[in-house]
């Protein structure tokens, strides 16, 4: 016969509040829970950089066990490690202007590729992953939550610690531009 695991039908919260208490079986769901989900944010965050996304999620994992206590019952752990990885983004988004100020005093400038626009579905999702890139951190990182982790308005402007209506602004200001820099993909447009 076999045993279900009883931390499978916990919720995040209580399996965090467990694992304030130092069950590691606890921690051990959570990550099950959302290694995946984080590795892929950072990997969209990030400049689709595997390895960094993968040293991130592992550095966000390190945070939460050293920080757990700082996890207030009450609050949703969704909003929580999303607050986190967010501002490990920042940091490396303040990192990597550094090094490129650095490269650029020093005369190397990083080499750009631009990729042939075509209909193909792959052709346009590397498009997108182009434009998202450029987008400005916020109006990037809301819209990789909630079309790409599909959090909710609330759950994103808890993240944000904004309102509701400022999410929807930046949503809708992040698809206008996107629109406009992916319009030759448009089926509406003549050709």
């Amino acid at each position: 016969m076999l045993h279900r695991n009883p931390y499978s039908d916990m919720t995040d919260e209580s399996l965090m509040a467990k694992n304030q208490e130092g069950d590691q079986q606890a921690f051990a769901m959570l990550y099950d829970r959302y290694s995946g989900r984080m590795m892929a944010y950072f990997f969209r965050m990030l400049w689709s950089d595997r390895e960094r996304a993968a040293d991130m999620t592992q550095d966000l994992f390190a945070k939460l066990i050293k920080y757990k206590g700082s996890f207030e019952q009450g609050k949703r752990f969704s909003t929580w490690v999303y607050s986190i990885a967010r501002n490990m983004c920042k940091n490396e988004y303040r990192h990597e202007e550094i090094k490129s100020r650095h490269r650029e005093a020093k005369g190397d400038m990083p080499d750009s590729t631009s990729s042939q626009v075509d209909l193909d579905h792959s052709l346009f999702k590397e498009e997108l992953d182009e434009h998202l890139k450029n987008l400005d951190q916020i109006k990037r990182s809301v819209f990789i939550m909630r079309f790409k982790q599909h959090l909710s308005i609330k759950e994103i402007a808890d993240v944000m610690e904004c309102s509701e209506g400022t999410i929807k602004s930046r949503i809708f200001y992040s698809l206008k531009e996107l629109a406009a820099n992916l319009k030759e993909y448009d089926p509406k447009r003549t050709r």
